[in-house]
């Protein structure tokens, strides 16, 4: 199996912004490319779906050299990623994906409707930047919070609900649940409140992103956040308003012999997972679009263990180093996957190879 150099897709993609644009570029370069009215782009049949995240979490610029290494916004993801998917060639039994909707909101949405629509056997998430093992996923919720008031004149109404003081008080009430905490972590961004230095604002809100390594936790961290506005809700007599806006569930997948064999594939291009090196929780999970029986050791409730990933029987997801001739490691390790004959890789699992950074 002859790989190209991903370097050449990286420069090139690198400049480009936006889903579409990105997208444009891979179908234009994918022999035999299909796409979908999400965006998604990807070619080829079987049960091996190798998955690449189009967009970036800030705006992408041109790569800068620094001795070996480029560095841009975007490089490591996942512009690196589609890069050396997109230089693997046609491989049977496999279909490359390059996906929307990853970053920020977009909820998986991609990686959700190609998994449903294809219904693979074996999920590889191309996407990320050190080598290692990753045996556990956080679980996370995203929510829009709101705050309403009256309004009005910052001293005439001075004694008027203020919803921008509520908002402030409930964050803090909230930060408070997950203080000194190892496994939960609450995120806060976007803040809106007020357009004049001089009058009180009708709304304040903010984005949120609760997240926790196991379900339970997670479930009851949710259930602390929506507490602690509405008290701050009540103290401050203002409306409160809580969207959902994506849920990513905790998983634990992974079992030995699958940790033994993303080890063993590590080892084959010149890495280590070592004691350092196997991750945990680094990212959420997605939910199975399709639960069916498996051969896994401890099936853990149709979630995959990575982000980007989803396979029926929860198993976790692997990190192997990036480039080309990691990627023909992956490939053939997965691909053999399907096989009767390597029984050591006889499960349905998710393996993910990190990009370059």
């Amino acid at each position: 199996m002859r790989v190209e150099d991903p370097r050449r897709y990286l420069l090139e993609l690198a400049p480009l912004a936006g889903e579409e644009a990105r997208g444009e570029y891979v179908a234009s370069r994918l022999p035999g490319a299909r796409r979908d009215g999400l965006g998604n782009v990807w070619a080829g049949e079987g049960k091996v779906l190798l998955l690449a995240h189009l967009d970036t979490v800030l705006p992408p610029k041109p790569p800068r050299r620094v001795g070996e290494r480029l560095y841009a916004p975007g490089v490591g993801d996942n512009t690196s990623g589609v890069a050396v998917l997109l230089s693997l060639p046609e491989l049977p039994g496999v279909v490359r994906g390059f996906t929307v909707g990853e970053e920020g909101l977009g909820n998986l949405k991609g990686a959700r409707a190609l998994v449903e629509a294809l219904s693979p056997e074996v999920v590889v998430a191309v996407d990320g930047y050190l080598p290692g093992v990753v045996d556990r996923a956080l679980g996370s919720v995203r929510l829009r919070v709101r705050l309403q008031g009256p309004g009005g004149h910052a001293w005439g109404d001075r004694r008027l609900p203020h919803p921008v003081f509520a908002l402030a008080e409930g964050l803090c009430r909230v930060r408070a649940l997950v203080e000194g905490r190892e496994d939960a972590s609450v995120n806060a961004s976007g803040l809106e409140g007020g357009q004049a230095v001089n009058a009180l604002p009708q709304e304040a809100a903010c984005l949120l992103e609760v997240r926790a390594l196991e379900e339970a936790a997670l479930a009851a961290l949710l259930q602390g956040v929506e507490a602690a506005f509405a008290e701050a809700a009540r103290a401050h007599r203002v409306g409160l308003a809580l969207e959902v806006l994506g849920r990513r569930p905790a998983g634990r997948t992974a079992t030995p012999r699958l940790l033994q064999a993303a080890e063993r594939a590590l080892a084959e291009v010149g890495e280590a997972a070592g004691a350092g090196r196997r991750w945990r929780g680094r990212r959420p999970a997605l939910p199975c679009a399709r639960p069916r029986k498996s051969s896994c050791e401890k099936p853990s409730g149709g979630v995959s263990a990575f982000g980007h990933s989803c396979m029926p029987c929860g198993h976790t997801t692997c990190s192997l180093p990036s480039g080309p001739i990691a990627a023909e490691r992956l490939v053939q390790i997965c691909a053999s996957r399907t096989s009767p004959s390597t029984p050591a890789l006889n499960h349905s699992c998710t393996r993910r190879m990190p990009s370059p950074a």
